[in-house]
């Protein structure tokens, strides 16, 4: 979540008077994140979260976002749902972007992760991707394998406009180097089905010791169901000081397994994931990093971070390095 475009009141005002959820009553930006502009709403009919949409995600393709949240939620997973405004439409204009409210969820998220927030965690990430089961529509992951060695190119070219210094451009030949290597191992065959994508602890709300919500699915896509797991293993089992923690990986594992059993295959591709994983959130932040626009509300995140989780996935020979 971040704030790149601005909403006047006069503008907040005539786009709420097309719903029937009152007038506002606060409203602000919301900093975390790097994809979209997102505020906190309060109206005099409660809370809510309004986003306008920006950068990465296809128009085209915001339907199948908040149809799918609206799927899962009838399967039982927590998760924010779209607000139809009087003519049924989820999906509108605002100040020059496309835009949706949507609920809010109560729950704060994990500042610092310890082992008793990774059994729930991948409990609730087993039973999204059984519930995505039955959602027909699919769509492509456009941050898959596909994907990476475009982005890279993209983020070489940036950087040689702007005067690359010579250890980034190393970063740049880091990163090629495990992308070939990885992309040649890539797994095929494995269960296909809905996924979340970027499961990050910002993303997942506890309340009162107990897991209460999962949000921002706008990076969902039909994929590697495994390739999700592999995303919660780089975002919740790494210490501060970016050793692995094997304790953490166990109780998510095991907590996933014990609703969706991971087959064989799976359990043997996670290496290779893992390592999928850490470079694609080093490659967007990398080139996020050096094209978020002067100005933008909107906190950068370092891609050494999964440049340093990538070296430990590198190493890792097999399944049993990551805790099964």
């Amino acid at each position: 979540m971040a704030v790149y475009t601005e909403v006047s009141d006069e503008a907040l005002a005539a786009f709420l008077g097309e719903y029937d959820i009152g007038a506002a009553v606060a409203f602000r930006g919301i900093a975390e994140g790097v994809e979209n502009s997102n505020f906190s709403l309060r109206t005099t009919a409660g809370d809510f979260i309004l986003t306008l949409y920006e950068k990465r995600v296809d128009p085209a393709e915001l339907p199948w976002f908040l149809g799918l949240m609206e799927h899962l939620a009838g399967r039982g997973i927590t998760c924010p749902q779209p607000v139809r405004g009087r003519d049924g439409a989820a999906l509108r204009r605002l100040s020059g972007r496309h835009a949706a409210v949507t609920t809010f969820l109560p729950g704060v998220w994990p500042r610092r992760v310890r082992p008793e927030h990774c059994a729930p965690l991948g409990e609730a990430l087993a039973r999204l991707h059984l519930a995505g089961e039955g959602y027909a529509a699919t769509r492509p992951n456009a941050l898959g394998p596909a994907g990476w060695g475009p982005l890279l190119e993209r983020a070489r070219h940036s950087l040689e406009a702007t005067g690359a210094d010579p250890a980034t451009a190393s970063l740049c030949d880091e990163l090629g180097a495990a992308l070939g290597s990885t992309l040649s191992a890539w797994p095929k065959g494995l269960p296909i089905g809905h996924i979340h994508a970027d499961l990050f602890p910002d993303n997942v709300f506890f309340l009162d010791g107990r897991l209460s919500g999962l949000i921002d699915f706008y990076f969902a896509a039909t994929d590697l169901l495994a390739y999700d797991v592999a995303v919660c293993l780089n975002a919740w089992c790494f210490e501060p000081d970016y050793m692995f923690n094997v304790t953490k990986a166990r109780a998510l594992l095991g907590a996933y397994a014990a609703v969706r059993p991971l087959s064989a295959a799976e359990r043997a591709a996670l290496p290779v994931l893992c390592r999928g994983a850490a470079i694609r959130f080093a490659l967007t932040r990398l080139f996020d990093w050096i094209n978020t626009p002067p100005g933008a509300l909107v906190t950068r995140k370092d891609p050494m971070e999964y440049v340093r989780r990538l070296r430990f996935f590198l190493t890792a020979k097999d399944e049993h390095a990551l805790g099964l």
